[in-house]
């Protein structure tokens, strides 16, 4: 007998202690993020918001947001980190979840997400035309970049370590890795 596929029901049933998601009609449910998992995926979205949300010291004309709930297809993604391109999205709307994908998504690794983000969120995303994506480690303290071309992902950049570095597509400024990693 084929399994159904899980439903929006399904993650509203969810505990409040646990972020769910539907991939493919599978339900995960992954335990809310660590400490450290939350303070990168913070300060990444601190380091970003005045050049680029807010256009301080920097190019603007980017939408940030942490945690947003994309209704992309059949699929419910909550990445750690998205950003729209304001001419896309202008403003945040009054709603409880967006199906207009992304530009950017990033999303922070632990032990028991991993394989979820690499092995079936990455094609969603590339699916629904996210140009770029970003897996950040705070374990190994690796950043590794990803671009779509032709409705695939390559590799852009593998950031090893505290040393500042420029990525796609916020490679305007230098990203504090050693704050972000809380290394210093």
């Amino acid at each position: 007998m084929a399994k159904k596929p899980a439903t929006y029901a399904d993650l509203e049933a969810l505990p409040d202690h646990v972020v769910g998601e539907i991939v493919a009609g599978e339900l995960y449910a992954s335990p809310r993020p660590t400490m450290r998992h939350s303070a990168v995926s913070s300060r990444l979205g601190g380091e970003l918001m005045n050049p680029f949300a807010r256009g301080r010291g920097g190019p603007g004309g980017w939408l940030l947001l942490d945690e947003p709930e994309l209704h992309v297809g059949e699929d419910v993604l909550v990445p750690d980190l998205a950003g729209w391109r304001s001419e896309r999205m202008p403003h945040v709307p009054d709603l409880a979840a967006t199906s207009l994908a992304p530009d950017w998504v990033c999303e922070v690794l632990s032990p028991s997400t991993q394989k979820l983000d690499r092995e079936a969120k990455l094609p969603v995303y590339a699916r629904e035309g996210v140009r770029h994506v970003w897996l950040m480690d705070p374990r190994t303290l690796t950043l590794e970049v990803f671009g779509l071309s032709e409705g695939r992902y390559t590799l852009l950049l593998m950031h090893t370590g505290t040393a500042p570095v420029r990525a796609e597509p916020f490679d305007a400024m230098e990203l504090d890795l050693p704050f972000i990693w809380d290394a210093q």
